[in-house]
């Protein structure tokens, strides 16, 4: 069974989202930050497709039951660091 996440934007660069990946399910906010909509390979890119590909990068690193109930981008940012961001690039250049 795939992963279904469901995004929410509640304005001033927040977004609610709905994880749920078979049984497990999150509930997080995640606002997304200037330092983050600043770099160059996200420049124009829609927040919506920031916070989708985020939480696509998530589950791929931890079980969905352990997505935090909030997240900064700018913290993400400075814990995962280059894969992160190299990630960000990848799904969100067009090719």
């Amino acid at each position: 069974m795939g992963v279904e996440i469901q995004i929410e934007p509640l304005g001033d660069h927040e977004h609610l989202v709905r994880v749920r990946e078979g049984a497990a399910e999150a509930e997080t906010r995640i606002r997304v930050t200037d330092g983050v909509l600043d770099l160059p390979q996200i420049t124009g890119v829609d927040e919506t497709r920031i916070v989708h590909e985020t939480v696509t990068f998530l589950i791929e690193h931890q079980p969905v039951n352990d997505i935090p109930p909030m997240i900064d981008l700018d913290d993400l940012s400075d814990a995962y660091g280059t894969p992160y961001l190299d990630f960000l690039n990848r799904r969100l250049t067009p090719q």
